[in-house]
């Protein structure tokens, strides 16, 4: 099976599997497309774009139940062997199928344009109210940080008490300990880009310290700003920082243990889920430590980075 039919097969499966975390239970899928499905993959993924399109008499899409979706079978089986239920008395919900990993092109722009976009972007941002209670009690809007131009981005899962005073992502002693990790690897941490899924601190009614995870509803409104920025930065890697990045991106609850380490493909771009630096601050473990290194030498062969036999030997027991 080639590489790039398993990142559409992997990036379809995440996706139907987040649509059905949310309650959907069918999507609309034209002919066009299952026949697309099953034919050989001989073009790149970016090519194949998912979408619903209007009921209609002629070429009327199918509709697939997202429960009898297997992540063991091909895409192509997946799909055009099941048959049509019968007629529901209501139209099912229009669900544009973006693929995570597989996002129209854009054309690239020119760097005042982007520089134009990216400003225009963050006044946006700044001033969202989308989430009203969250908006209420945020001291700032936490947009982003690092170069524009990155080829590598960072991703969590939202500011905390540090960086909501700041306005800055990662600035706590846990974004202190990101910024070893960047640096070791032998770049800076302005060289590269940190992000969060949620713009605001998530509200902590009744306390007056410490975090939340972010809801679902929080995350799904928040996530087109990030979206923005990932199409604007245009990174050659993306690494997700913790379970609820990860989440938040592929709509997956299985645990980080079980994630980290293993590349993902989101918005057409290698991801890699590791685990967030908050974790290493409550373990110590030198293992811990190795996994999350382990992660990150992955990332820097992805970006073919040079590699020294220090750094391959970080948190290894001499001999």
């Amino acid at each position: 099976m080639s590489g790039a039919y398993e990142e559409l097969l992997d990036a379809t499966i995440q996706h139907l599997e987040g649509l059905k975390s949310r309650g959907v239970r069918h999507v609309a899928v034209s002919p066009e497309t299952l026949r697309a499905l099953a034919q050989p993959v001989k073009f790149p993924i970016s090519a194949l774009k998912l979408q619903t399109q209007p009921l209609a008499p002629a070429g009327t899409p199918r509709f697939v139940s997202i429960s009898q979706i297997n992540s063991s079978a091909p895409a192509a089986a997946v799909l055009p062997g099941i048959p049509s239920p019968e007629p529901a008395p209501q139209k099912p919900a229009e669900i544009p199928l973006a693929l995570p990993g597989n996002t129209p092109e854009k054309p690239l722009l020119d760097p005042p344009a982007k520089a134009a976009a990216f400003a225009a972007l963050r006044e946006r941002a700044l001033v969202c109210m989308k989430c009203a209670h969250l908006a209420s009690s945020r001291k700032t809007v936490v947009f982003g940080v690092g170069n524009p131009d990155a080829q590598l981005m960072f991703v969590g899962e939202a500011p905390g008490a540090d960086e909501d005073e700041q306005g800055e992502p990662f600035v706590g002693r846990a974004g202190e300990l990101l910024t070893k990790i960047i640096q070791a690897t032998g770049l800076q941490r302005g060289e590269v880009y940190i992000a969060n899924i949620l713009k605001c601190r998530p509200d902590t009614p009744g306390q007056s310290s410490g975090n939340r995870k972010p809801t679902t509803d929080e995350m799904a409104t928040c996530i087109p700003f990030l979206h923005e920025q990932i199409d604007l930065i245009r990174p050659k890697v993306l690494v997700a920082l913790g379970a609820t990045a990860v989440e938040g991106l592929l709509g997956k609850t299985t645990g980080i243990t079980k994630l980290r380490g293993t590349w993902k493909t989101y918005r057409g771009i290698p991801l890699m889920p590791t685990y967030h630096p908050a974790y290493l601050l409550r373990n110590q473990a030198m293992t811990e430590k190795r996994k999350v290194w382990e992660d990150m030498l992955a990332v820097m062969e992805k970006l073919e980075m040079p590699i020294s036999a220090k750094q391959r030997n970080f948190f290894l027991k001499p001999g």
